[in-house]
């Protein structure tokens, strides 16, 4: 049986690398490569996009799979994790066809030049059969992946394996019920908290000098990746040894670029943690969207926002600021970055408000999905969905239906994954504080190994050789995500900072 693991792992090597050499293009794509080179990369994109695929596919990869089925390896061994992953990816895309995964990849490679002119430009009908296309591929995927009961458990399933849509929206019914009248109750409060001096002007560069500084403290490693500007930020891993981030910066939004460094370097901490020995195999990437989200929502939020964070970083903060800062203090600076108001724009949501993005997100693609929804009516219908959860309208479809960049990418049932990211984030911290008590007073010092490196213990080392369930087992003792800890969480320090009874 050794000699036939060696024999899987190495062939699996050939895809995890080719994979990874797609990866390193759609950063390039997304950072540096002048938008004239759109068509070309779309072709490059998608053949090694085929090659991946029909090298996975493969009915060598198939039996060795077989023959493995059966080997008496331990189940949290690195072997009968690869094995069981391997399994479930490979039966998976067999059933997609070659030449569909080809088409699905020059499309999104192509669409993302397509969705950043329009976004630019405000002009959804530049974006509109594009997207129309990307749909009725995610569909086709999604109807070559089979389902039992929604067309969207199909895309779900890519992204939080197992899960089911009739879940998710169980999970969301239950924040409803808390975060909607929560939402009410801050409107009335509005003029406790006065969030003016975020939008001063702030030199970009010390924005950015600024923001390495919690960057490297909480332990992304610069040895081991860097941070560059795109359009929308995000993570990307191509080796456990090259993680990558990205940020946006804007001169008149102080939150932006620094909790923007913060969320994406919670990503990219899950990645640079992850074991060595895993590192060229199925298992070097986290074990579900949902489970990454949580690290980078901890981060971003839970240390990020957090009074104690301000202890130390406000003063630091204040020498690269003083004409900004220098009479503001910590107590109105604090209250400011977690001041909480319907805005249009997701990534810039708080965290009381920013499910409710997410909860119009789900819908809408459930509705195109379904074809209950056409695409021509997307605009009308984003609006309609702002207004009703938010009571927003947005003035342009740039701060509308073209803000997000998922689409583009062809990534459709991922936005699912962000909300039960932040409910995981509390859920585990809890746990991490009752190991950990003092975690806080440590923030406050400027000291966060602890909390890495009990997340490198009990998550980050296993890369996906456990599903999401099995990591929230072993870590919290509960079955499965509860909102519990999360919704208490929220309640407790939006009332305190808005002085609700």
């Amino acid at each position: 049986m050794s000699n036939k693991f060696e024999s899987l792992k190495s062939k699996l090597k050939e895809v995890h690398n080719l994979n990874q050499a797609a990866s390193l293009l759609g950063w390039d794509q997304q950072t540096y490569m002048p938008p004239g080179g759109a068509a070309a990369r779309a072709e490059q994109l998608s053949t090694l996009s085929k090659i991946a695929h029909e090298k996975f596919t493969s009915d060598e990869i198939g039996q060795l799979l077989a023959d493995l089925a059966g080997a008496d390896f331990e189940y949290d061994s690195t072997e009968a994790s690869l094995v069981r992953v391997a399994q479930r990816e490979y039966h998976k895309a067999r059933k997609l066809p070659p030449d569909l995964v080809a088409e699905m990849s020059k499309t999104f490679a192509l669409a993302h030049e397509i969705w950043t002119k329009a976004r630019a430009e405000s002009d959804f009908a530049q974006f509109r059969d594009t997207l129309a296309k990307i749909i009725d591929l995610n569909v086709q995927a999604a109807e070559a992946y089979g389902y039992e009961d929604h067309i969207y458990d199909a895309l779900l399933d890519l992204y939080e394996p197992g899960m089911k849509s009739a879940e998710v929206k169980a999970v969301f019914d239950e924040l409803k019920g808390t975060l909607v009248p929560l939402v009410k109750s801050i409107a009335d409060q509005q003029d406790v908290v006065d969030d003016t001096v975020m939008h001063l002007d702030y030199d970009e560069q010390k924005q950015w000098d600024f923001g390495l500084l919690p960057l490297q403290a909480i332990g992304y490693d610069l040895k081991r990746g860097r941070q560059d500007k795109s359009t929308h930020p995000f993570t990307t891993s191509f080796s456990v040894n090259d993680v990558r981030i990205t940020t946006r910066v804007y001169k008149n939004e102080l939150p932006t670029a620094l909790f923007g460094t913060l969320h994406e370097g919670g990503h990219a901490l899950y990645e640079q943690n992850i074991d060595q020995s895993l590192e060229g195999t199925l298992l070097a990437g986290g074990t579900s969207l949902g489970v990454h989200e949580s690290q980078s929502r901890l981060w971003e939020n839970v240390v990020g926002r957090s009074r104690e964070f301000w202890q130390f970083y406000y003063p630091k903060l204040q020498e690269f600021f003083p004409e900004q800062l220098g009479s503001v203090d910590l107590e109105t600076f604090y209250r400011a970055v977690n001041k909480s108001e319907p805005s249009l724009i997701r990534v810039a949501a708080d965290e009381v408000t920013y499910n409710l993005h997410i909860f119009l997100r789900f819908e809408l693609e459930q509705a195109l999905l379904t074809q209950t929804l056409r695409v021509d009516h997307l605009p009308e219908a984003w609006n309609a969905k702002m207004e009703e959860y938010l009571g927003l309208t947005p003035p342009n479809n740039a701060q509308g239906v073209l803000q997000d960049i998922h689409w583009s990418g062809g990534m459709m049932g991922y936005f699912p994954t962000y909300t039960l990211g932040n409910i995981l984030s509390l859920q585990f911290y809890q746990q991490t504080l009752q190991d950990i008590p003092d975690l806080p007073q440590q923030f406050a010092r400027g000291e966060f190994g602890a909390l890495l490196n009990w997340f490198r213990e009990r998550i980050h080392r296993h890369g996906s050789k456990f599903t999401a369930n099995e990591l929230i087992r072993r870590v919290t003792g509960a079955e499965q995500i509860e909102a519990g800890p999360y919704l208490a969480y929220i309640k407790a320090k939006y009332g305190e900072i808005y002085q609700l009874s």
